[in-house]
């Protein structure tokens, strides 16, 4: 006589084979689509452009190792992602407090609100040069930029958050005693907390293109900078090797971000 687990057996481990074949075949897709538009770049380079107006990828991967071994993409990259991260973190620190408090309280949302609509409408790089003339070109008019570009985005998806928290939670939490700060700590926050990692993943992309804007209007170094002083000499290899790095930079922020609300969303529930 047949056992029922023996027949249940085959279909759990086609079921594995299954995953394991999709966690090959992903990665290989992925790769493979990179590699597809390299050799499509290299060949399109080659055949219908000079290297002056659109280098091949050998040319820029080449150019890139150079800059490495000097230095210089190093000294670019650092540069950028300092005022990057500086502006990023303070605010994002502004944003935070502020989306709490303005999607718990209706006065606060009142007295916050029309500012926040109609100064996020305004793009940063319209900013850009009243802030160089009210604190000239150094590092503080490009970190209050991307400040500024932070600020709006991520205060808005927090009060979204506090916005989408069940009533339920709140009165289940009130019935057994909670105090509003201990509502807070454990019901306003974790629930919210997907929705803010959202906002910061947002505005951490916002922030990417703020500072390549503010380096090529006022600085002296970062990657925005090379961009623009490259043009300049025709050196468009170098302003391949900027781009080529900034997109990196970024992705591999935004890997973090997605892992953090992967992890978050499915403990708190999903805020995409």
């Amino acid at each position: 006589m047949t056992d029922i687990s023996d027949r249940t057996a085959p279909p759990a481990r086609v079921s594995n084979i299954a995953k394991i074949a999709d966690s090959i075949q992903i990665p290989l897709i992925y790769f493979g689509s990179i590699g597809a538009a390299l050799i499509f770049w290299e060949y399109i380079a080659l055949n219908y452009f000079s290297p002056a107006f659109f280098p091949t990828p050998t040319l820029v991967l080449t150019t890139a190792w150079e800059m490495i071994k000097s230095g210089e993409l190093f000294v670019h990259s650092a540069i950028s992602l300092q005022r990057i991260m500086l502006g990023f973190l303070i605010g994002s620190a502004v944003a935070i407090p502020l989306g709490l408090l303005m999607g718990s309280s209706a006065y606060v949302r009142a007295i916050f609100e029309p500012y926040t609509e109609f100064f996020r409408y305004v793009p940063a790089i319209a900013w850009l040069t009243p802030v160089v003339l009210w604190f000239g070109i150094g590092e503080v008019s490009k970190v209050l930029i991307i400040v500024y570009t932070t600020v709006f985005i991520v205060a808005i998806n927090t009060i979204v958050g506090v916005g989408n928290i069940s009533p339920n939670k709140f009165r289940a939490a009130a019935s057994l005693g909670a105090t509003p700060a201990k509502m807070f700590v454990y019901v306003t926050w974790p629930a919210t907390l997907p929705f803010v990692l959202t906002g910061m993943r947002l505005a951490m992309g916002n922030s990417f293109a703020t500072v390549v804007s503010a380096e090529m209007v006022a600085a002296d170094r970062g990657l925005g900078f090379l961009i623009f002083n490259s043009r300049l000499w025709m050196a468009t290899d170098k302003i391949f090797v900027a781009i080529l790095c900034l997109g990196g930079l970024g992705m591999a922020a935004d890997r973090i971000f997605r892992i953090l609300i992967r992890r978050f969303a499915h403990q708190y529930g999903s805020a995409e």
